[in-house]
């Protein structure tokens, strides 16, 4: 799989956890510290994420690091 489908499903799936617990961008974006475009960018699969920002993601939205990195890498037809 490539780095680019990687960060695609990445994004998809961060997403999908900030609708699941219907927070929007901009609140992420307050709650985890981050600038709403630096969320934006992850869930387009255009930012590449340190681990320091994976532990503010994963802490607000009440998921373990290890769950935000817990993600179906199948290839997806839709993308």
């Amino acid at each position: 799989m490539n780095d680019e489908k990687l960060l695609l499903l990445f994004g998809a799936h961060v997403k999908s956890l900030r609708l699941k617990n219907d927070v929007s961008q901009e609140k992420l974006a307050l709650l985890s510290e981050l600038d709403r475009t630096y969320i934006s960018g992850i869930e387009r699969g255009k930012r590449n994420i340190s681990l320091l920002n994976i532990i503010k993601l994963s802490a607000s939205l009440n998921v373990t690091p290890a769950m935000l990195l817990t993600f179906n890498m199948e290839e997806q037809n839709d993308r």
